[in-house]
C-alpha cells in the first residue's frame, strides 16, 4: 500500500510506544502489574472498596504524566506528520490514558481505556479535565455530591469506550497499524483480525513479537521512536 494509492488507515497504540517517554508499561517484567494487583487499584469494586487506595495510585501516575520531563517522543510525532499528510482519514486508537497524542497534535483520536487528566462523576456521569490529585473529599460541580469522583479511565470490567465507532473504522480501513501493544488485552487485541477479515492490509510494529503477531502481514520489531518513523516514511513515499 503507498501513498498513491490512499485508503483510509486506523493505528492502534499501546503502552510500548509511552515507555520512551519515561511512563511505566503494564505488562513488562517491570511493569505496573508487577507492583501492584489490578484487583486493588483497577476495578469497580475495588474504588467502591477502598476509593482512598485507588485515588492514590492514579493520583501518582497523574502527577508522573504531567512531570516537566515527560513528553511526546519521536514515535507520536511521526502518526501526527502521516495524520497531517495522509490523503484520506487517519484514526488514532488508543489504550493509552497518558496525553501524549494529543501533545504530538493528533486530531483524528479515540481514548477506548479513557483519559488519565479528566475526572468523571459516579453519580451523575458529568466528565470534566482534572490535573490535580482526586480525592473522596471532593465534591461534584454539577452535582454536588461528594465521594464519587474517579478517574475517566476503563477499569477491568467495565466497557471500552466507542466501540461501535471503532469497529466502523476497522471495517472501513485499508490499512491497520498495532504499535507497542503486548496483544494480550481484549477487545483490543481482536482489531486485527476485524480489520483483515475486511481486506485490510495488517501491520505490527512493536518492541518484540506481541501475542498475536502470527496475525499479522508484516511484523517489524525495535523500538518505537526509531522504527514508527522509518515506517511513516516509508508510507509517504509511496
Amino acid at each position: 500500500m503507498t501513498r498513491s494509492h490512499g485508503g483510509s488507515i486506523v493505528i492502534l497504540t499501546g503502552a510500548g510506544i509511552s515507555k520512551e517517554s519515561g511512563l511505566d508499561t503494564f505488562r513488562d517484567t517491570d511493569g505496573i502489574w508487577a507492583k501492584v494487583r489490578i484487583e486493588d487499584v483497577a476495578t469497580p469494586e475495588a474504588f467502591a472498596r477502598n476509593p482512598s487506595r485507588v485515588h492514590e495510585f492514579y493520583n501518582t501516575r497523574r502527577r508522573r504524566l504531567l512531570a516537566e520531563d515527560i513528553g511526546p517522543n519521536a514515535a507520536h510525532r511521526a502518526l501526527t506528520e502521516l495524520e497531517a499528510q495522509w490523503p484520506e482519514s487517519v484514526l488514532l486508537v488508543t489504550q493509552n490514558i497518558d496525553d501524549l497524542h494529543e501533545r504530538a497534535g493528533h486530531r483524528q483520536l479515540i481514548h477506548m481505556h479513557g483519559e488519565l487528566l479528566k475526572a468523571r462523576c459516579a453519580f451523575c456521569g458529568c466528565i470534566r479535565a482534572w490535573r490535580a490529585d482526586l480525592s473522596v473529599a471532593l465534591s461534584c460541580d454539577a452535582c454536588g455530591r461528594s465521594g464519587g469522583l474517579r478517574p475517566h479511565v476503563v477499569w477491568f470490567g467495565e466497557m471500552p469506550l466507542e466501540m461501535d465507532a471503532i469497529f466502523s473504522a476497522l471495517a472501513a480501513c485499508k490499512l491497520f497499524l498495532s504499535i507497542g501493544t503486548s496483544g494480550h488485552v481484549y477487545p483490543a487485541a481482536g482489531f486485527v483480525g476485524a480489520a483483515a477479515s475486511h481486506g485490510a492490509r495488517t501491520v505490527e510494529l512493536n518492541l518484540e513479537p506481541s501475542a498475536g503477531t502470527s496475525l499479522f502481514d508484516e511484523s517489524i520489531q525495535g523500538p518505537a521512536s526509531v522504527i514508527v518513523p522509518a515506517f511513516v516514511q516509508r508510507l509517504l513515499a509511496g
